[in-house]
């Protein structure tokens, strides 16, 4: 499916490291890698061209516990609307964990703060901004998505908002 997922004869070839791996290992590996490659490489390289190849044209996006179909067009809107405030945004993951479909990757995302976002007008700060993302895979795309950031925190470090 992927160009950095390579097969051949029982050989699994991964940014050109070649290991052996049982299927059952090799799909909840496949899943983290999936991940973690479409948040720091397609979406931290602004690859929107690439996301349907990423998201399910059924992807909902989970809010506790409500559900809202977002689809390829809507995980584009989000990022369009992240790229509008932090235009040289990227996303490192720190650490991953994998359970049955899911898989949870805490991030680090970095960007400089150049447009409006909820009032606050650019600053041209480089922000930190940590959070974690869960996504269902399944079949080698993303069907559900879901997370929280510490966006209010950086915001409040950085002197942008300020307590009641």
């Amino acid at each position: 499916m992927n160009n950095f997922w390579k097969s051949q004869n029982n050989l699994h070839y991964f940014n050109n490291s070649a290991f052996v791996i049982c299927k059952t290992v090799m799909y909840a590996y496949y899943s983290s890698v999936i991940a973690k490659y479409f948040y720091e490489v397609i979406i931290s390289d602004n690859l929107l061209d690439e996301i349907s190849k990423y998201i399910s044209e059924d992807c909902v996006q989970r809010i506790g516990e409500k559900e809202m179909f977002i689809g390829i067009d809507g995980m584009k809107e989000h990022l369009l609307a992240l790229k509008k405030t932090y235009h040289d945004y990227t996303m490192k993951i720190i650490r991953q964990y994998e359970v049955d479909d899911y898989v949870i990757s805490e991030f680090i995302m970095k960007g400089t703060h150049k447009g409006e976002f909820l009032g606050i007008t650019p600053t041209n700060k480089v922000l930190e901004i940590t959070g974690v993302d869960i996504d269902k895979i399944i079949d080698g795309k993303i069907v559900e998505h879901g997370g929280a950031t510490n966006t209010f925190e950086t915001f409040f470090e950085h002197h942008l908002i300020k307590s009641v």
